[in-house]
């Protein structure tokens, strides 16, 4: 193999058209020959057409009733394959398209001209007969050139298909790149873009950890900490108690267990959120209280059936809430922890930065949902460039081949 040659890809259609001069032209000179000798023949066709034509004018004039009938069938026949051969247009370019688009059109040509003529010709029998081999032999002949052409399109004219294919590949190469470069400054101007966006980010967050790190919102944070450890605690305490709350809700809707409004409200209550029941109730938990003693007696009374493990823990508990006073510590605990997150949140400034806390946490929200719509657009993006990329990179590998084919050159296309 000989030497590699690195060729830019904006010279190579020149460079080629060089290298293959002396492939191309001699194709070319066969096929303009081969065009021109079918276009002879096609005018015989027309000639001996007009033959025809004339011809069975002239006798349709005799108004002869042996041959009338027979003359303008010779007529409209010659008419018809007139018409036929003016429509038809022959390549000025010889390229393997030009030629192969015409030898597909002309061959529908024939086929409707020697359908016309078996139908025809029998009729017109069996006068014109000297008219009518002269039309067959000009057929014929006509015939034959086409065959001739079509023969030498499909298996010489091959090799200087193979090259206008590598001009159009050629083509198709450069447009790709201009594709891969509007694709890459498509890339860039994203990649600005979310930069921009992540110091907006970045931005917000630092505004936002400012804050938090505020006496009054430190504290508030503290605060909802100690909350979440109590809320944690009340429904471990009042665990035992939850599925009787629940029965017992059935009951007070009937009239043998009625319950106060507030009563009924704080039982709902101690079933959805135990942490602010209790924080909200009196000093020794009024309610919860009267909700057990109502619920001990129906107990006894049959009337709030629970299995016996769950009936047993149940008593349990309410016994050691009712003489006990098991809740007041979790009680005290829920009321101040509860009260100094009020006192807090009512405070002018916990009210500004808390504002501004829920205004920067809004915007950081906005600000990461436009960037997960940047990076899903950016993913995209970057999918149809790594695919334009294997695009040129397939193009250019089946370029050189067929270069290596045609010319027995090892060219490298640098793009």
């Amino acid at each position: 193999m000989s030497e590699e040659l690195e060729i830019p890809l904006e010279n190579l259609r020149e460079w080629l058209e060089k290298e293959t001069i002396p492939i191309v032209d001699p194709l070319k000179t066969e096929a303009t020959n081969l065009l021109n000798n079918f276009k002879d023949r096609l005018e015989d066709i027309r000639e001996n057409g007009e033959k025809l034509l004339d011809n069975g004018e002239s006798e349709m004039f005799k108004s002869n009733p042996k041959t009338y009938r027979r003359a303008r069938g010779l007529y409209r026949l010659a008419r018809d394959i007139l018409e036929l051969i003016d429509e038809t247009s022959i390549p000025e370019e010889v390229s393997y398209e030009n030629i192969q688009t015409f030898c597909a059109e002309f061959k529908k040509t024939l086929s409707t001209i020697g359908r016309e003529r078996a139908k025809r010709f029998p009729r017109i029998s069996p006068y014109f007969i000297l008219d009518r081999r002269r039309f067959d032999v000009a057929l014929k002949k006509t015939v034959d050139s086409f065959k001739e052409l079509q023969s030498f399109s499909s298996d010489e004219y091959e090799k200087a298909k193979t090259i206008e294919d590598s001009f159009s590949m050629t083509g198709k190469l450069l447009q790709l790149l201009d594709e891969l470069d509007t694709a890459e400054k498509r890339l860039e101007k994203m990649e600005l873009k979310r930069e921009a966006l992540e110091k907006k980010i970045a931005e917000n967050q630092q505004k936002t950890t400012l804050i938090k790190t505020e006496n009054e919102i430190s504290e508030l944070e503290q605060i909802d900490r100690k909350i979440k450890e109590l809320e944690e605690r009340a429904k471990h305490d009042l665990r035992h108690l939850q599925k009787p709350f629940l029965k017992f809700q059935s009951l007070v809707r009937g009239p043998g267990y009625p319950l106060p409004p507030d009563g009924t409200k704080k039982l709902g209550e101690y079933l959805s959120n135990p942490f602010m029941a209790l924080a909200t109730e009196d000093e020794g938990y009024p309610l919860l209280k009267g909700i057990l003693q109502k619920m001990e007696d129906a107990v006894a009374k049959g009337k709030l059936k629970l299995k016996s493990s769950r009936l047993r823990k149940a008593q349990q508990k309410i016994n050691e809430i009712l003489r006990k006073n098991a809740l007041i510590a979790l009680h005290q605990s829920c009321k101040e922890t509860f009260s100094q997150k009020q006192q807090l949140l009512t405070c002018k400034t916990m009210t500004t930065f808390q504002n501004k806390l829920t205004q920067f946490q809004k915007n950081l929200r906005e600000l990461k949902k436009k960037r997960e719509l940047m990076d899903s657009k950016k993913a995209v993006l970057e999918s149809e460039h790594q695919k334009i990329k294997q695009k040129i990179k397939t193009q250019k590998k089946k370029l050189e081949n067929t270069i290596l084919r045609l010319t027995d050159k090892n060219v490298r296309v640098a793009c």
